[in-house]
């Protein structure tokens, strides 16, 4: 192996013989880099990362501690942007993040922020694809097949089912679930359900919050604020103020409001019809 393609590192880490890394590249403490791996110049990998086999890193890109890429998969490459022209922009995921294999994850661009991150304890499973200026929040699964593109935002704790496709600029909510097979052309509320080719809001993430532990009085407030806001009647703008008016200081639901509000480039996702177990849990804690 030629010593030239293996800088110093910080401290010991087990780099594959056939495993390529450039000069200028930063190897933690503790990295395994598989073989067949490459590693640009301007990559950082933290303490204890693990590129398992055939893993391509490039660009400005920092991988935080912990963070597990399986074989095949690409992070960092230039942008699917016509109008790119080799700006230096970034990549960034965070610690204990597992990307699966075939997964593809492209920097950013300069008509967006400049930076495609990806949050904390995250997993990209395989074949998905996170296009250039996208944000990910923590703990954010993509299923098998997802496709991503440009600048789309997704907030903490959101489930994205396989083969689904979010369009660009689409806004994804903390706690929101997506199914799979999924067309989603607009933003989804915080805590919502959405589904469908198009996709269509049809209730609350109920089992997701269940199962992150809010309180059944806090969840009672969020159906009773999605009841009044996706499924009275009257004007939006009027049924926005009655929420805000009835559960003002509740946390959630200002959250959700506040998400309403902000400025968008898609819009919301329209509503559409109740999910059975949605009905079928008003009944049972109504």
């Amino acid at each position: 192996m030629d010593d030239a393609r293996i800088p110093p590192v910080a401290a010991p880490a087990e780099i594959h013989p056939s495993a390529s890394i450039a000069p200028g590249a930063a190897i933690g403490r503790g990295c395994r880099i598989g073989p067949g791996c490459v590693v640009g110049p301007d990559v950082t990998l933290e303490e204890g990362v693990e590129l398992v086999a055939h893993v391509v890193v490039d660009g400005i890109t920092r991988i935080g501690a912990g963070a597990r890429v399986f074989p095949f998969a690409s992070i960092g490459l230039p942008p699917q942007d016509l109008k790119y022209k080799g700006e230096p922009t970034r990549c960034e995921i965070g610690p204990r993040t597992l990307v699966r294999e075939h997964a593809t994850i492209h920097r950013g661009s300069v008509g967006g922020a400049g930076v495609t991150r990806i949050g904390a304890d995250c997993m990209i499973m395989a074949v998905a694809h996170v296009a250039h200026d996208c944000v990910l929040g923590d703990r954010v699964i993509l299923a098998n097949n997802v496709m991503l593109g440009g600048h789309v935002e997704i907030g903490d704790t959101v489930f994205v089912g396989g083969g689904t496709a979010i369009h660009q600029f689409v806004r994804i909510g903390r706690q929101a679930v997506i199914g799979g097979m999924s067309g989603v052309e607009a933003d989804v509320i915080p805590f919502g359900s959405a589904m469908g080719n198009r996709a269509r809001l049809v209730g609350l993430n109920l089992i997701g919050l269940k199962r992150r532990g809010f309180p059944r009085a806090q969840i009672h407030a969020l159906r009773a604020a999605f009841r009044m806001l996706f499924r009275d009647p009257g004007l939006f703008a009027e049924r926005q103020a009655a929420v805000e008016a009835q559960f003002a200081g509740d946390p959630n639901v200002a959250e959700m409001l506040a998400f309403i509000r902000a400025p968008s480039r898609r819009g919301l996702v329209r509503v559409g019809r109740a999910m059975p177990d949605e009905e079928a849990g008003e009944e049972a804690e109504g």
